[in-house]
């Protein structure tokens, strides 16, 4: 009886092989730095889009800013940035190419330095890395 299940479970495998059935992975798959502070996974300033450069330069030059809009206060309600106090994380507007309103794209800024980017309207964020 052992026999003739080992010779089965045998043939099933060179079964699974010939049809491209691929074997599960050896090691789980590296995953993209994170920032420890925020848990979310960083970009570099560099991979950013040339609007979200110009953008990240006009924050740094305190602006002047394209839209009323830029320069306010960010309230943080999806809770993906980590918490604080009201008024510490301000929003900034990345034009998009090809758009007549403002997309998706924005900048988060905190009080401590720290910039978010996010390309679909406060769903996910990465933290920007200098």
């Amino acid at each position: 009886m052992r026999l003739r299940i080992a010779l089965l479970v045998a043939a099933l495998a060179a079964f699974l092989v010939g049809c491209g059935v691929a074997a599960p992975p050896t090691s789980a798959p590296t995953s993209a730095p994170t920032d420890t502070a925020s848990g979310l996974a960083f970009v570099e300033l560099a991979e950013l889009p040339p609007e979200a450069r110009e953008t990240v330069e006009l924050i740094d030059d305190g602006g002047p800013f394209p839209y009323r809009q830029d320069d306010q206060t960010f309230g943080n309600r999806e809770k993906l940035l980590p918490k604080q106090r009201n008024g510490f994380y301000r929003e900034y507007t990345v034009p998009t190419p090809g758009e007549d309103d403002r997309g998706a794209r924005r900048i988060v800024a905190g009080d401590d330095d720290a910039l978010y980017y996010t390309d679909d309207h406060y769903q996910s964020f990465r933290r920007i890395r200098r």
